[in-house]
């Protein structure tokens, strides 16, 4: 579904707008879906003590792999004469790609050992085995701090990852192949970040190094509130926007590799973890649709992206609070466990 759709966007036209909106849903949510499934293969093919350093390799490996395709779209808007035909192709060729490299997923992972089959409605269903799933994580005091610290941190990660492009064209006028190469230096970041947050995870643990992290999302909003201040004043901030987008990348996908294996870490024992990770990116995308509401109504409502970018520091303050009881709470588990 994904794959077809994102091919379907080669017929996306001006007079096709119904059309490519379908076909920009059908690949959004073909995306989205395979991402419980993809996620919750991590415990299934990986020794808790490998789940970091798996995590981070799969996304340091799906970085790799978008900025080979977004560079090969880049060379086609670049080169060819017919920039919106160069762009309908890129979506065609995003299209095959995808569907041709998921029949290596298709084929090497294993097959699901429990098979939910649908009572009735499947979003009733759906939403039963999500509601399954959060009576049992309520009894899980660890792993219930840890997702709500997720819940608030992905607000402001997951925003700044969709508002990135908005901020440079927006705010600081920058035209698409500037926006494009900044796209591909963030993913480039990404591959490094991803690999070195596991390698720090190994030494400090996933808790106090996904604290640090947050701390540093903090820095880099004090940084974008910055950079639009300057352009509010009338000066260039190009350069600064291109060292935030590197800074952006090098905690982006370790976060991201992160959370992932750590909540595989802390889930309990279960061979139903798709309905495990569903909890986890249903958690994720709830928090993505009100980090993004509340970024683009609270610049509406005073004129300014500055204060936007204010907004995200409280998500991300929240979320280090709550990691940081879920912190606490696995010390004083440990300390009754060893006595």
């Amino acid at each position: 579904m994904g794959a077809l759709g994102s091919s379907s966007l080669f017929f996306f036209k001006s007079d096709t707008l119904g059309f490519g909106i379908v076909g920009f849903m059908l690949a959004a949510m073909g995306f989205v879906g395979s991402l419980v499934f993809y996620n919750a293969f991590l415990p299934e093919i990986a020794a808790p003590e490998d789940r970091d350093r798996i995590s981070a390799r799969g996304f340091s490996f799906g970085y790799i792999g978008s900025v080979i395709m977004q560079m090969v779209g880049f060379a086609l808007v670049v080169f060819m004469a017919d920039q919106g035909l160069a762009t309908r192709i890129t979506f065609l060729l995003v299209g095959i790609w995808w569907f041709g490299f998921a029949q290596i997923t298709f084929a090497r992972l294993p097959h699901a050992e429990v098979k939910v089959k649908a009572k009735g409605n499947i979003f009733k269903d759906g939403f039963a085995e999500i509601n399954k799933v959060y009576n049992q994580v309520t009894h899980l005091p660890v792993l219930k701090r840890f997702l709500r610290g997720f819940f608030f941190y992905s607000m402001g990660v997951q925003t700044v990852m969709l508002a990135a492009t908005i901020f440079g064209s927006k705010l600081l006028k920058l035209p698409d192949t500037k926006l494009i190469i900044t796209v591909v230096i963030i993913q480039l970041v990404a591959i490094l970040g991803a690999w070195g947050m596991s390698r720090l995870s190994a030494i400090f643990g996933n808790l106090k190094v996904l604290l640090g992290v947050i701390i540093f999302w903090i820095c880099i909003c004090l940084l974008a509130f910055y950079t639009a201040g300057i352009v509010e004043n009338g000066y260039s901030a190009e350069y600064y926007f291109y060292g935030l987008a590197a800074l952006v990348g090098l905690v982006m996908g370790g976060i991201q590799s992160l959370s992932r294996s750590t909540y595989s870490k802390l889930m309990p024992e279960t061979k139903d973890t798709a309905s495990f990770f569903s909890y986890y990116d249903f958690t994720e995308k709830v928090a993505i649709v009100i980090g993004i509401f509340t970024f683009g109504y609270i610049e509406e409502i005073t004129g300014s992206m500055k204060n936007s970018i204010l907004s995200l520091i409280i998500f991300f303050a929240i979320g280090f609070f709550w990691l940081f009881t879920a912190l606490q709470k696995q010390g004083k588990l440990k300390l009754v466990t060893e006595s």
